[in-house]
């Protein structure tokens, strides 16, 4: 064994699960929390690392000294058009409510609402809800065919599979795609812009008129594998969300803000 942790978060699910298959072959100790926090026994004994959605990071993310990476909310609106073939612009939610258009609307990390078309900005949450100046994405609307997610080290991908077509759940390893090349292509020229942390997901598509286009970029520690390579996975989830000290210079910037949690 080494003297690694690596915690999931309670609502387990099959990238999860598989996770804990390929952490503890490697000798890590790999454990599934019980409830949104970190079990007694656990906390501070060992260098740590974490794989939950926003809300586990945020309840439990301090107390295991961990630090998580994520995308900017700029890097997508950032991305030269002939990459995204749409808008896209990172404003607040109380101007997206403003919308008298149909338009993609989602959080940019946390999904604090769903991410969907909305007819036009009426049906967003309300400031009752949700506050002013909370970051959203807004996008306009394009049809992709396929989409495929790429897990990525270092500018490097490292699996990657095709998780819809048409619209439809269509999961398939990218090894066994016949658009294989094109995706990792495209996605190597994406990749060379930088702007991204060291360990990341990002979603790629092709779009009706036979174009590539990305779809976004995502938190690894957050991120389902479909059937991407599960040991490969966890090589990019250990380092998007591992000990605060393992950091890299170049990944200080993409560090998410973990709350003090008050027990």
């Amino acid at each position: 064994m080494t003297d690694r942790l690596l915690l999931l978060a309670p609502r387990i699910n099959e990238t999860g699960l598989q996770l804990l298959t390929a952490a503890r072959r490697r000798g890590i100790h790999a454990r599934t929390a019980t409830r949104w926090e970190v079990p007694a026994e656990l906390r501070g004994l060992r260098p740590a690392h974490l794989y939950g959605g926003p809300l586990f990071a945020d309840a439990v993310g301090r107390d295991l000294g961990v630090a998580v990476l994520e995308d900017p909310p700029g890097w997508l609106p950032g991305l030269p058009f002939g990459l995204t073939r749409r808008k896209v612009e990172c404003t607040t939610l109380a101007e997206a409510r403003g919308l008298r258009r149909p338009a993609f609307v989602k959080p940019p990390n946390d999904k604090l609402f769903a991410a969907r078309v909305y007819p036009d900005g009426s049906g967003l949450p309300g400031p009752d809800a949700l506050e002013d100046d909370l970051a959203v994405l807004v996008s306009d609307i394009v049809t992709f065919r396929r989409e495929y997610r790429l897990f990525v080290l270092d500018g490097e991908v490292l699996t990657g599979s095709r998780y819809l077509t048409d619209g439809g759940l269509d999961v398939a390893p990218l090894d066994e795609d016949p658009h294989r090349a094109e995706v990792l292509g495209f996605t190597a020229d994406v990749l060379a812009l930088g702007g991204l942390p060291s360990a990341v997901s990002v979603d790629v598509g092709l779009l009706a008129d036979g174009g590539w286009a990305v779809v976004e970029a995502n938190s690894a520690w957050a991120s389902g594998g479909y059937a991407c390579d599960p040991d490969r996975v966890l090589d990019v989830v250990l380092r998007a969300a591992g000990p605060e000290q393992d950091v890299r210079p170049a990944d200080l910037p993409h560090r998410r803000a973990l709350p003090t949690v008050v027990r």
